[in-house]
């Protein structure tokens, strides 16, 4: 597993919030936030209330690039039966601003 990731999930937003800002902090050069289905609107939500309300002028954030993308699954319901899933993921990559 990379360092430089955080992967969006169930954990409290906040804990989300603080890591990102913790690795830039940190001086990581990039880090990516990571997320999949329901919670992609969670990723994007962390990003900004940490570029907009948690970063000081030493730790300005800034989003340098933002990929998305599809990953296919095989679920397997009650019934035993297997079906093939899509699922969009995002890969939202920040860094220190000026850096």
């Amino acid at each position: 597993m990379d360092e430089n990731v955080i992967y969006v999930g169930i954990k409290p937003f906040t804990n989300y919030v603080m890591a990102l800002i913790t690795m830039i902090a940190r001086k990581k050069k990039e880090i990516k936030v990571i997320a999949r289905g329901k919670f992609i609107s969670k990723a994007v939500d962390i990003v900004e209330v940490a570029k907009n309300r948690f970063s000081s002028e030493e730790n300005r954030i800034e989003i340098i690039n933002i990929k998305t993308d599809s990953e296919k699954f095989i679920q397997r319901g009650e019934n035993g039966r297997e079906r093939e899933i899509t699922v969009s993921v995002i890969e939202i990559t920040v860094k220190k601003k000026n850096e």
